[in-house]
């Protein structure tokens, strides 16, 4: 929610924090938007109607909009014409999105949207400032006359703002001084959302859990593997892409110590070094695609082998496994595209525990996960980190990740 006076800078401050999340989906809604319409008496006594009350807007419609919006599903959103003071046309198709940002002078006067929101801005200019750019937005654009701006400002404006808006700065997260101007307060906001994009609730739990910050990239690419109709070469080929990201940022996680190095020019740079006895560990077999992009990233790397096949509801039996002699004295990069339930994760994590691999030395690396398969892992190993692209929703009644890739290793392979 971002609030504030009237010409305060609020829709620049929106369009300024949008413009640097360019990598996700963003709606911005306007309050002015659920102005009710005048009635033909009302229009003929405009320059008496208080704009700035929160009686102007249609409460209920605009709380029910933000409701369905942050459901996740669309809706349609009044289209207010400020010259006619009434709806035209027919209201437009908003979309749901990964960022829903509702501006206005009011939106943090009432307590219901109030509680909607994940963050709450308040956007505080000058009042001289705020009164010469209103006169500048209502003369060029809604074509009203210096004199009728000036009126309804001493009537009305300024005593709204002190009566019913000035009070909401109370319940702000976030006090933007001198509006999109402070270029510094608005970079803090954005890295800000782009970090709880990047935070699903379980990492708030779990800080072993790490999720890669998502992209439309990275969405395009989930698009693509989830999609049941993508061609087998099509699966494999966005398939090696993600995973090569998901190793990359699995080795952001291993420890490294700092050396100073010597550039071609001359200069000192100071550098680290990363750990290197590293190996790599795949749950046969769906984990055998993630060995290409391991070895493209972590050259000559050693790597073992462990297959363990369902045995009952819950029990899962060791029938394989081929690891380096040394593994003890490795950091273990597991791959397994997939964490469903967490059973089989939970019993190769315990095979190699058994052979002396530290639990804070392995890092656990799938595409997709499922809560509860998050759940069992980390409750039962919590110094092994787990490093993901996307936490799935659920697992359905056979035990298979929903939205899900289906059978990860028949598609990949092509069996």
């Amino acid at each position: 929610g971002v609030a504030g006076g009237t010409a305060s800078g609020k829709t620049t401050v929106c369009k300024m924090i949008i413009s640097q999340l360019r990598d996700q989906r963003v709606v911005l809604v306007h309050q002015d938007s659920f102005y009710h319409p005048l009635t033909d008496e009302q229009l003929r006594n405009v320059n008496n109607y208080n704009f700035d009350h929160p009686d102007a807007f249609n409460a209920e419609l605009l709380l029910s909009c933000m409701q369905t919006l942050k459901q996740g599903r669309a809706v349609r959103i009044p289209n207010y014409d400020h010259r006619a003071h009434k709806c035209i046309q027919e209201p437009p198709k908003v979309n749901p999105s990964d960022v829903i940002i509702l501006e206005g002078i009011l939106v943090l006067h009432d307590p219901r949207v109030r509680a909607l929101m994940n963050m709450k801005i308040f956007v505080d200019t000058d009042s001289d400032l705020r009164l010469a750019m209103r006169i500048q937005r209502d003369t060029i654009e809604r074509g009203r006359s210096i004199e009728t701006v000036i009126d309804q400002y001493s009537k009305f404006v300024k005593p709204s703002f002190e009566e019913f808006i000035l009070p909401t700065k109370k319940y702000t997260d976030v006090i933007i001084p001198r509006g999109a101007n402070n270029e510094v307060a608005i970079d803090l906001i954005v890295q800000h959302i782009q970090t709880k994009l990047g935070q699903h609730d379980l990492c708030k739990i779990y800080p072993n859990l790490f999720v890669i910050h998502s992209t439309f990239q990275i969405r395009g690419m989930h698009t693509l593997l989830r999609d049941a109709q993508t061609a087998s070469h099509d699966f494999v080929f966005y398939a090696n892409r993600l995973i090569r990201l998901v190793v990359e940022h699995g080795l952001g996680h291993l420890p490294f110590t700092e050396k100073q190095i010597v550039t071609p020019t001359g200069s000192v740079y100071p550098g680290v070094v990363f750990c290197k006895r590293l190996c790599g560990v795949t749950v046969i077999r769906s984990g055998e695609s993630m060995e290409s992009a391991l070895r493209a990233c972590c050259k000559a790397i050693k790597i073992g082998k462990i297959l363990i096949h369902a045995d009952g509801h819950n029990g899962r039996q060791l029938i394989y496994e081929k690891l380096p002699k040394d593994i003890s004295s490795r950091h273990v990069l597991l791959l397994d595209p997939v964490l469903a339930t967490g059973n089989s994760a939970v019993k190769v994590i315990s095979v190699l525990v058994s052979k002396g691999v530290p639990e804070s030395n392995i890092i656990f690396l799938n595409l997709i996960a499922a809560p509860e398969g998050i759940h069992q892992v980390c409750k039962n190993f919590p110094r092994l980190k787990i490093v993901t692209s996307e936490i799935d929703t659920s697992l359905n009644n056979d035990m298979q990740v929903i939205p899900g890739m289906g059978e990860f290793g028949d598609r990949y392979f092509g069996t």
